[in-house]
């Protein structure tokens, strides 16, 4: 049977498509690329907004309006949270909770009683991430998370934290290298809490990795400001960990921090921020911030927009808060009126679209080996798009004759375009 995969929200959605995909391919099954061309739609869900939510509708909608034929499964944090509602939207044939989604492609199989090709399921092939179009694989590491931030419904609807052993990632990290991958993620809820459950950690994790493995490009997701030893960035000595974290701060105020019932405050995380930058050059630091959060005053607003200059970011994801019912944070008092939560917002796009342009043009000039995801081609020319090791964006132009997919190739950097993405020049070994 053939089976289209989609995700919203986070790395670790895809990171489970990445098992999703491997597990049905396995079992004799077909990964296409387009909803109309398959037998069965699975559709992993995000919840960690109202927007998110709303999308995650939407798309079930549009996939079954796109192949109605086809058998709808849906699974995710808003498949988790709303699971009565989901089962009862139009086309939606499978509810798989979070509790349950390691085993989707299983219970898929067993539910619509799937017919399986062993013989096909023997054939190597290709490898079911670039059938998906991607060159980076997401390695789900762990789910779930012990905290309980007051904005937060992941850990809702992801429950408690539960990591996989080291040799299972080592395992699916080997095969993915074997099938020409050439950059992994390490993806979960809580990342940095990894081994919280089995008596082991991050740094021993990617020290396994480093150790037992030839990938030669490991990034994390995004990893809370916590929870990291002191000696954790001495893994970046090794040049195959990519300098570049997603540390979310969510405020710049101290005191909203509390509200959140964050467990690292402004001065420990510009400590951290310092600790890495001191340690490795050019180290990119992105984050995540909320604005109007309840309560959040002028004074506290202004506290983040302080912070957030003060300590400079590449990029930051910025989100609008938004009252997600069974969280500590939908009872608090002082919720922002939405034309303040506007306005703050379109400051602090400005501000992060100044960080981000400062950012690219002091990349300008470097010689860096950039990993090319996809062409297309415009005006006999085929343009290419990756990424520094720094996660910055890079395109480049090449003769249509010239494919460099998943290739690694030493790119001068020449400038930034308007679309704040970098030219390159790709250099060639004389």
């Amino acid at each position: 049977m053939k089976v289209h995969l989609k995700a919203l929200g986070c790395r670790l959605n895809e990171a489970e498509l990445e098992q999703w995909s491997q597990q049905f391919r396995a079992g004799g099954h077909e990964i296409v690329a387009s909803a109309p061309d398959a037998d069965v739609l699975v559709l992993n869900t995000c919840a960690v907004t109202n927007e998110a939510s709303g999308k995650s509708r939407r798309l079930m909608h549009r996939l079954y309006r796109e192949n109605p034929a086809a058998k709808l499964v849906v699974s995710g944090c808003y498949a988790s949270l709303q699971t009565d509602e989901v089962a009862q939207v139009l086309g939606v044939d499978l509810v798989v909770p979070n509790a349950d989604k390691d085993q989707l492609p299983q219970t898929v199989m067993q539910h619509f009683a799937l017919p399986v090709m062993p013989a096909m399921a023997s054939e190597p092939g290709e490898a079911p991430l670039f059938l998906r179009g991607r060159q980076r694989a997401f390695i789900k590491i762990q789910d779930g998370c012990r905290y309980r931030c007051t904005f937060c419904i992941v850990t809702l609807a992801r429950g408690e934290e539960r990591s996989r052993t080291q040799a299972d990632i080592v395992s699916e990290i080997n095969a993915l290298s074997s099938q020409g991958v050439q950059e992994i993620v390490l993806a979960g809820v809580h990342v940095g809490g990894y081994g919280s459950d089995t008596g082991s950690s991050l740094y021993a994790l990617v020290q396994a990795i480093l150790r037992e493995t030839d990938i030669p490009r490991i990034r994390f997701a995004s990893v809370e400001p916590w929870d990291l030893p002191e000696n954790f960035f001495t893994l970046f000595d090794d040049p195959r960990l990519m300098p570049h974290m997603h540390l979310p701060l969510q405020s710049g105020a101290d005191s909203v921090l509390r509200r959140m019932a964050r467990r690292c405050k402004t001065a420990e995380f510009s400590r951290l921020v310092e600790q890495v930058r001191g340690v490795v050059p050019g180290f990119n630091v992105t984050t995540d911030v909320i604005v109007g959060f309840p309560g959040e005053t002028d004074e506290e607003w202004g506290q983040t927009l302080e912070y957030v200059q003060a300590v400079g970011f590449g990029h930051m994801h910025i989100f609008t808060y938004s009252v997600r019912e069974g969280t500590k944070a939908a009872g608090l008092p002082g919720q922002v009126a939405e034309s303040i939560k506007k306005t703050r917002s379109q400051a602090l796009h400005a501000i992060g679209e100044r960080m981000q342009k400062e950012w690219l043009q002091r990349q300008v000039g470097g010689l860096v080996p950039i990993l090319w995801e996809y062409g297309r081609i415009d005006n006999g020319r085929r343009i290419y798009t990756g990424y520094t090791p720094n996660y910055c964006k890079v395109r480049v132009s090449v003769p249509e004759n010239i494919y460099l997919d998943n290739m690694v190739t030493r790119t001068q950097l020449l400038g930034m375009d308007t679309d704040g993405v970098l030219e390159g020049r790709i250099v060639y070994a004389n």
